[in-house]
């Protein structure tokens, strides 16, 4: 089961244009698409008359036509046309979902329209800040959502998974780690002191010795993970010549199916903001490490597959992710009670 009254990440806005865009988000096949005037317009995908999939079919104007038998309908997903007849039948009307634009993302809210507050949206404006270099992509992954919400709250992992770009020992061997759970977030604090920076960190830095390095990583519901990365020269927090760099990576993860998701994320850098070299470096880095990633999802998922009863043992890197899942656990106990 997926929340209801939360917003989704469905697509970026540059990837919607006055043509159908077809995606699967927590189960419920839509369209999506722009109209002359630039709005973004989100119906189900499923022609209410013999069901064939709307995305096969074309816009006429600002309104969808079946490719099967013809039927015409607004962007507000009423049938305003059915070719051979006059008579409407009142029933042929088509499920809308709210939509809006936000951080450079289109959003979709699966609940009823009338809670559908666009402030409730979660701030990624890293995105599209002047002030912040940034890249971002989207995956499909089959895997289920929570496996890349675990990954991101546990960063141990990048010690072995990605050893050649963004991790190295000190991540899993010599990290403080402090733990917070709010009543719908969680949040992880890791830092590490005078430790050798990872190889993307001397590219972006240009660090010669060691660093004290910091991961800030936040949770919210349903698959929202933000991170502040960073390092600076070893014991020179308070000299402002030091060598140090901030990084945002902004995960948002949005499920497919119980067994697949769609995984947007941007990496953003604060310094040398122009550069796009530099972005670009980051990006390819972080993106390399990411489809390590995804290797590693799409095998756990297979693994729960096989052996959808087999035990799993807890350690104690694994305290964000457990409480992350509780989280969605409570939140969605309290959907099937009416809350």
């Amino acid at each position: 089961m997926f929340l209801k009254t939360f917003w989704y990440a469905a697509a970026w806005s540059n990837e919607i244009e006055h043509s159908l865009f077809a995606r699967t988000i927590c189960n419920e096949p839509m369209i999506l698409y722009r109209t002359q005037a630039g709005n973004v317009v989100c119906m189900e995908d499923r022609c209410c008359h013999r069901r064939l999939p709307l995305h096969m079919g074309r816009l006429i104007g600002d309104s969808v036509q079946c490719h099967y038998h013809g039927l015409i309908f607004e962007p507000q997903g009423r049938c305003v046309k059915v070719p051979g007849q006059e008579l409407i039948p009142p029933s042929a009307q088509l499920r809308t979902f709210a939509a809006a634009e936000r951080h450079g993302l289109v959003w979709v809210f699966l609940g009823p329209k009338d809670l559908a507050d666009e402030a409730k949206i979660p701030d990624y404006h890293w995105i599209t800040d002047s002030n912040w270099g940034a890249k971002g992509t989207h995956f499909n992954v089959k895997a289920n959502y929570m496996l890349i919400v675990e990954n991101l709250l546990d960063l141990t992992h990048l010690a072995f998974v990605h050893a050649s770009t963004i991790g190295n020992a000190a991540v899993v061997e010599s990290a403080a780690v402090q733990f917070k759970r709010g009543p719908d977030s969680v949040d992880v604090v890791r830092r590490m002191t005078n430790c050798a920076p990872p190889p993307t960190y001397v590219k972006a830095g240009g660090f010669t010795g060691n660093i004290d390095r910091w991961q800030y990583i936040n949770f919210m519901p349903p698959g929202f993970v933000r991170l502040e990365t960073g390092g600076r020269d070893a014991g020179k927090e308070a000299d402002p010549s030091a060598k140090n760099i901030t990084l945002r990576n902004l995960n948002i993860i949005t499920p497919e199916s119980e067994t697949s998701s769609h995984y947007f994320w941007a990496q953003c850098h604060d310094f040398d903001v122009k550069n796009q070299a530099l972005t670009d470096m980051l990006f390819d880095d972080v993106n390399a490490a990411f489809r390590q990633d995804v290797d590693v999802f799409e095998a756990q998922q297979q693994s729960i597959a096989g052996r959808p009863d087999a035990p799993e043992v807890d350690v104690h890197g694994d305290i964000g992710g457990l409480h992350a899942r509780r989280i969605i656990r409570e939140l969605i106990e309290r959907q099937l009670a009416g809350g």
